[in-house]
């Protein structure tokens, strides 16, 4: 068996492991990347968030996707009925990016994949890790080859990047159920040949059918757009026929995009996620840290997923780079617990969305500018500033001002 050894090996070549493997290879890292898919190839999760920008600034990585002219993301628009709450991020509690981008991932994820195979990195396609094991600090990691040959690569360390593949969680059962509601979604992305002109025709919106189903609509720069729904799995599971038939009755439920989608080519047969929440019993271990969808994957709807992967794909690269190098790492305190504060906050808006509770703030009337942007930071991906109100308290803040909103709603109801 063909034997091969790396200092940090990296799982998945998604943006968390492009973006790892970036900072490495600019510390002279010897870092590899193995991936099971042919690039470029389909995943979802489109929009991103702000604070990516920093990570792809930070890496090296943000030329190379500037010139590929994707769709701007300024913001994000929320539908309910006849009211529209529209979160622009250059109005928000934290200093930071105001735009970010929509992206057909397909031509993302490939971009960065060959930019930092220009930096020198070796990216494996088509390889499948089969198998890991971990002596100390010290990996054997057990590769399939397109050809069925087995390789074998030792690595210092490994970052599990796979995402949905969720490699590492598989092979050593880290695996727990998710505290969140079981949700699924069902989408494809279309041939928009009813856009509207101007900015209607460019803006992301979430259009809230009632308060466990909405309807995702993602335009991208080429002429193509990505819909798709997400429910109660029960819901989802609800309508019969092939996912295109559901797909395109379930679009009747959507009174704001009906007429422009109904007639609409999928480019692909339109693809199911079911209970697609997942969780982890740890972050890290001897020798190996798992990032982004590997790890949590929480609910799309605030577009959280690329932005996590990044944050913890950078921040697991830093921590390794500094143990490899035989540097003191506290991955409890200076990893988990730094991703974990993030996760619980998103984690938060996701459970408040549900119970209603978030979308009560969205879509009360007037708005309250101040809440509205610390609520706008946090929608941008800046997570991690305490000093926004609807960071450090968000175990109990959206629930408290959705009482007094109630509160305000039966007092004029009494004056009347």
């Amino acid at each position: 068996m063909v034997e091969e050894s790396v200092d940090v090996l990296i799982i998945g070549a998604g943006p968390s492991g492009c973006v790892s493997a970036s900072y490495l290879k600019n510390n002279n890292v010897n870092v590899k990347i193995i991936e099971k898919s042919k690039f470029p190839r389909y995943v979802i999760g489109e929009s991103l968030l702000p604070r990516c920008m920093d990570h792809f600034e930070e890496v090296g990585l943000l030329e190379c996707l500037t010139k590929r002219n994707f769709e701007k993301k300024e913001g994000a628009r929320f539908l309910k009925k006849d009211i529209v709450c529209d979160f622009d991020f250059s109005i928000k509690h934290t200093d930071g990016w105001d735009w970010t981008w929509q992206v057909p991932r397909d031509e993302f994820d490939n971009t960065l994949a060959t930019e930092v195979q220009k930096k020198g990195v070796s990216i494996n396609f088509e390889n499948e890790v089969i198998d890991v094991s971990f002596n100390g600090s010290n990996s054997k990691t057990i590769i399939k080859k397109k050809d069925g040959s087995l390789k074998t690569i030792h690595a210092k360390f490994i970052i599990d990047s796979s995402g949905y593949g969720r490699v590492l969680p598989r092979l050593l059962n880290l695996d727990i159920p998710s505290t969140l509601p079981k949700h699924s979604s069902i989408f494809a992305q279309v041939k928009d040949i009813n856009r509207p002109e101007g900015r209607e025709g460019t803006l992301i919106t979430f259009d809230v059918i009632n308060t466990h189903v909405w309807l995702w609509v993602i335009p991208f720069s080429n002429g193509n757009t990505s819909i798709g729904f997400v429910g109660p799995t029960d819901f989802i599971n609800s309508y019969k026929g092939t996912p295109s038939e559901v797909l395109s009755e379930m679009l009747r439920i959507s009174d704001y995009y009906y007429n422009r989608f109904k007639d609409v080519e999928f480019l692909f047969e339109p693809k199911i996620i079911q209970n697609f929440s997942k969780s982890v019993k740890q972050l890290y271990g001897d020798g190996y840290a798992l990032t982004g969808n590997s790890a949590e994957f929480l609910d799309p709807v605030f577009s959280s997923g690329v932005t996590f992967a990044t944050e913890s794909g950078l921040l697991a690269s830093k921590l390794a780079y500094k143990q490899i190098n035989n540097e003191p790492v506290d991955w409890e305190k200076e990893y988990t617990e730094y991703i974990k504060n993030g996760v619980d906050v998103f984690a938060s808006y996701v459970k408040e969305w549900y119970t209603g509770n978030l979308q009560k703030l969205f879509f009360h009337r007037p708005e309250n500018p101040a809440i509205k942007k610390q609520i706008c930071a946090v929608l941008a991906g800046y997570v991690w500033d305490t000093t926004n109100p609807f960071v450090k308290r968000h175990h109990r803040i959206i629930e408290t001002v959705a009482h007094m909103i109630d509160l305000e709603e039966e007092a004029k109801e009494k004056d009347v």
